[in-house]
């Protein structure tokens, strides 16, 4: 089963993604906040994470560098509740950062899961030969 971490300072939010993914057979890890996720992340491993870009403490792009760090292929969905979606600068660290504008569907959530692991199997497959 495929370990997906889940941060956003919205408990609702959280919690919706948290119902649709589990439908989905993913288990899931919640984080309210950067230091919640950064905890989590290093005290486990995940398969992919889905970061709001705007937190209460910190930037999601931080998060996002953060965990692109410790594990430089980790697929990752960005959420925001902004219209533009090109608000990643363009740093090797964000590549393949599949962007998602809030609100959103439950497929929507789901396709762009799909992109993000397919995108992070290529750069995979670039880099090996």
């Amino acid at each position: 089963m495929a370990r997906i971490l889940v941060v956003d300072d919205q408990a609702d939010v959280r919690a919706m993604m948290a119902i649709v993914l589990r439908v989905q057979r993913f288990e899931i890890v919640e984080a309210a906040d950067a230091q919640e996720a950064l905890q989590a992340f290093d005290a486990s491993a995940f398969d992919l994470a889905i970061v709001d870009i705007f937190l209460e403490n910190k930037s999601g792009v931080d998060v996002i560098m953060a965990l692109r760090e410790r594990v430089p292929d980790l697929p990752i969905v960005a959420i925001s509740g902004m219209t533009a979606l090109d608000f990643l600068p363009g740093s090797p660290e964000l590549a393949n950062v599949v962007c998602l504008q809030k609100p959103f569907r439950p497929g929507d959530l789901t396709r762009a899961i799909e992109t993000a692991r397919g995108a992070a199997h290529a750069a995979r497959q670039r880099a090996v030969g």
